[in-house]
């Protein structure tokens, strides 16, 4: 058990509830609850199985079946969501981000759930023009920025959901706010897809922005730490490590041998943007896809630095050392053939594969 579960009395086996249990958050939650002795109620837009643990297909936006699924629960834990840098689908982000956790809120509080914590993103928080900045929870939210991206614009509103549904004692919800996840087992690339370009050479250039990023096995850690000993109605972001990406580049070098992109893009921002459409059109002029696109380009020249030493100061919140998290992101993409590394004159050299 954890330390938390003993230490709050809840060393007992309980009974979970976890929406999208099958993405790269919810399977690893899964998996820990599981290692930590409780039952788990798995459930995803599609359904599967994780940790020899089935998953049930459920649409959250189903008003009858979210209840059903939940009744008799100890606690729910809200991982679900779909993630996208693509600008063109935001009906489809409001629908899945919004509507849905709007919907699953109200089913597990008719099932008579008490507690919920609900995954958001740093991103709703934590972007900024400036390299000084390391926002933490008492940020004002950066609407100009999130406006130009539908994904963090859905997932600010779906925390707006879930702040007005925290109605303590009867119904309390916490969110945590992951940075970039990374670490092993991204079996859709929602999250690990730059590493798996970097080890491709398919990076044609270093944004002059920031990153942060965390171990997703540590934010699925922060979430039953949420439950456990998070105040309601409070957000806690769980990050691991800020760097600019010249430097998180410099370190993917390091561990893998693979030669860092030369080309830094500039920090002025409008030609840096300019720079990502002539890119694209290059490539696409001579028949190709751009495996980069320009959306991505342009999140580049921000920093997403953030603070996490409110999930530390109350939930005990501890994040591995993050160059095991980057090394251990790189073995799984090899492991899993994502991609292939080998070794030569002492260094490790990409031969790309047929993405898995």
């Amino acid at each position: 058990m954890s330390v938390a579960s003993m230490e709050n009395g809840s060393s007992t086996r309980k009974t979970y509830w976890v929406a999208g249990a099958t993405g790269f958050l919810g399977s690893h939650l899964v998996r820990l609850l599981k290692e930590e002795g409780h039952s788990v109620i798995a459930v995803s837009r599609r359904g599967g199985e994780v940790a020899e643990i089935p998953v049930r297909p459920l649409d959250l936006l189903d008003t009858a079946a979210v209840p059903e699924s939940a009744r008799g629960v100890d606690g729910a834990f809200l991982a679900s969501g779909r993630g996208s840098r693509d600008k063109a689908p935001a009906e489809v982000l409001h629908r899945d981000n919004v509507l849905a956790a709007r919907s699953a809120l109200a089913g597990l509080r008719r099932a008579g759930v008490r507690r919920v914590v609900v995954a958001s993103t740093s991103g709703t928080i934590a972007v900024s023009t400036d390299p000084k900045a390391i926002p933490d929870e008492t940020a004002r939210a950066p609407l100009e920025l999130i406006a130009r991206w539908p994904y963090y614009r859905s997932k600010l509103y779906a925390e707006r959901e879930a702040l007005e549904a925290n109605a303590p004692p009867d119904f309390e919800v916490v969110i945590v706010n992951p940075s970039l996840l990374l670490g092993p087992g991204d079996l859709r690339e929602s999250s690990t897809g730059d590493v798996r370009r970097f080890l491709q050479r398919a990076l044609p250039a270093i944004g002059a922005g920031g990153i942060a990023f965390v171990d997703v096995r540590d934010a699925a850690r922060g979430m039953l730490l949420a439950f456990e000993r998070g105040r309601p109605g409070e957000r806690y972001l769980l990050n691991a490590k800020n760097l600019t990406l010249a430097a998180f580049c410099a370190r993917l070098e390091r561990i893998s041998g693979v030669r860092a992109p030369m080309l830094q893009l500039p920090r002025f921002r409008p030609i840096a943007t300019q720079l990502g459409r002539l890119y694209t059109s290059a490539v696409r002029a001579i028949g190709g896809e751009p495996p980069v696109d320009e959306t991505t380009l342009e999140m580049a020249q921000y920093y997403w630095y953030c603070d996490s030493s409110k999930a530390e100061r109350e939930l005990g919140f501890v994040a591995r050392d993050p160059g095991e998290t980057l090394r251990e992101t790189i073995e799984d993409l090899v492991g899993r053939k994502v991609v292939s590394l080998r070794r030569s004159s002492g260094a490790l050299s990409p031969r790309t594969v047929e993405t898995a």
